[in-house]
């Protein structure tokens, strides 16, 4: 299952949860029971390698992922 991460439109607390596809833009309760709500916010990850290197996007072998065959690299 992949994480998801949710937002409080109360206080802007940010929790991360385990969820299916099916369920990740649906609300959360707030897991300690005080009623808050979340929200599904986007995600952003981060790289250990400039954008220059990390490649275009577009999936495994279309420069976005770590293979190293695409974005005109040699292999």
């Amino acid at each position: 299952m992949p994480l998801y991460e949710y937002r409080c439109a109360e206080d802007g607390e940010l929790i991360t949860l385990l969820r299916s596809m099916d369920e990740a833009d649906d609300p959360v309760t707030d897991p300690s029971s005080s009623g808050r709500t979340f929200e599904r916010v986007q995600s952003l990850f981060s790289t250990d390698r400039p954008a220059e290197e990390a490649g275009g996007g577009g999936g495994c072998c279309g420069g976005g992922c770590s293979c190293g065959k695409g974005s005109g690299a040699a292999g």
